[in-house]
């Protein structure tokens, strides 16, 4: 999983960092509220873990302003404040969960963990996007008419609709729809696929198409 780490202590965001990376997950991190909005927005995350306290923006400003465009990435809230209302505050805000100062590294990477578990159970099989409709369980996609798609072709738009507008590398696609990684594919297939993607999108005459030369990285625009 690709996470992004928003957390003002500096030390306390190497320990969480490295921590992270031991388990086997990329980070990326930053100390200030905007910059965190500003990643979010440009980089698909499976996770992103928020500060309540930080410069720029707080992490409850940072929070709203990520789903005000529509983000339904995984957020997750640190913060030293105990108080019921506060956690109910980022909890309404959007958050899907949180965790009290201190904590523990091990519960922390236990949550990610079971995140990770139900991500890769987890289906949504009816996304729309534009003039798009995408049915994964049946691997059907419409517009103006329907075609039918390959299970690497569904789950790359799967994973390219939820991250509508972010530049994707061939890499975080390789992770996301190749279940043993760079084992069983390579930047040359993603380029292919992404090549049947374009084609099928012109054939059922949608709006919708995916940018960038080969090699990444892509993007979908609509």
């Amino acid at each position: 999983m690709r996470i992004l780490l928003a957390e003002d202590e500096g030390q306390l965001a190497k320990v969480i960092k490295m921590a992270m990376n031991q388990a086997g997950y990329q980070v990326d991190t930053t100390n200030n509220g905007q910059q965190a909005v500003n990643l979010s927005a440009e980089n698909a995350y499976d996770v992103i873990i928020l500060d309540i306290m930080m410069p720029g923006k707080n992490g409850i400003e940072a929070l709203k302003e990520i789903r005000s465009r529509g983000d339904k990435t995984y957020i997750m809230m640190l913060t030293a404040m105990a108080e019921e209302d506060d956690r109910v505050n980022g909890l309404d805000s959007g958050a899907d969960d949180y965790l009290t100062k201190p904590f523990s590294l091990k519960e922390l990477l236990a949550r990610l963990r079971s995140l990770e578990r139900r991500t890769m159970e987890y289906n949504d099989n009816d996304l729309k996007f534009v003039d798009l409709h995408l049915d994964s369980n049946e691997q059907v996609l419409e517009s103006n008419n329907s075609i039918s798609l390959s299970r690497e072709e569904t789950q790359m738009l799967e994973y390219f609709i939820l991250n509508s507008g972010k530049k994707l590398e061939s890499e975080d696609i390789i992770g996301h729809v190749w279940s043993a990684g760079t084992d069983e594919a390579d930047p040359e297939e993603v380029w292919i696929n992404i090549c049947y993607l374009r084609q099928k999108l012109q054939s059922i005459q949608s709006k919708v198409k995916i940018i960038g030369e080969k090699g990444g990285p892509y993007a979908l625009e609509g």
